[in-house]
């Protein structure tokens, strides 16, 4: 963990400590592995392994493979949640501008790291951590999707037309087709359109 120089408040945060640096390691090579979990199953071994470290060292810093798998979500969906946060925030752009931009940057994650966000979905109905995680990423970017409908011209009441539901069901679809579509790039990019397509057509109903 980084922690800020004593000296209190404006201080600069030292740099990450060998403990910091050896996490992020075993977390590289726990994501690295789930790119061939087919091949060979991922497990302690082999991500302390891939982390050039031992499997007694490994168990310094997580309890077990879904400890890691948990620790490695949550570095991922992190980027989903700023991700959110910025669609909300962004009141300069059209709500079609930024609901075209936060797909594409939900696409451009599951790009980059659908290994560990498929990981995330399959393994949310077995360990508690990892659903709480992936729920709570789901309902975080719905909320802030909805405040973009809200300013589109969706109705912000409760019922089954409102801004809230409609939004929840968007990011449901979104990440039901991303899920299936990750694994294939050019299904990913077709995906990526279909999605931004019926958002803005939510849009443009409103």
């Amino acid at each position: 963990m980084v922690t800020a120089k004593p000296g209190g408040p404006g201080r600069r945060r030292s740099a990450p400590t060998k403990g910091d640096r050896r996490e992020q390691a075993i977390l590289d090579a726990a994501e690295a592995l789930l790119e061939h979990e087919r091949e060979e199953p991922m497990t302690v071994e082999t991500i302390a392994k891939g982390a050039g470290i031992s499997r007694a060292s490994l168990y310094f810093y997580f309890g077990s493979k879904h400890e890691v798998l948990a620790a490695l979500v949550a570095r991922t969906v992190a980027v989903l949640r700023e991700d959110a946060l910025g669609a909300a925030d962004d009141t300069a752009s059209s709500p079609a501008a930024t609901v075209t931009e936060a797909v594409r940057r939900t696409a451009k994650q599951w790009s980059e790291h659908g290994p560990v966000m498929r990981a995330a979905v399959d393994f949310s109905a077995t360990v508690p951590e990892i659903d709480e995680l992936w729920q709570g990423t789901l309902a975080s970017y719905a909320e802030a999707m909805t405040r973009v409908l809200v300013r589109g011209g969706v109705p912000g009441d409760q019922g089954p037309a409102g801004a809230a539901a409609v939004a929840r069901g968007l990011c449901w679809m979104t990440e039901r087709m991303f899920y299936w579509a990750s694994a294939r790039p050019i299904e990913l990019r077709a995906a990526t359109e279909t999605c931004t397509q019926i958002w803005l057509r939510v849009l443009e109903s409103a």
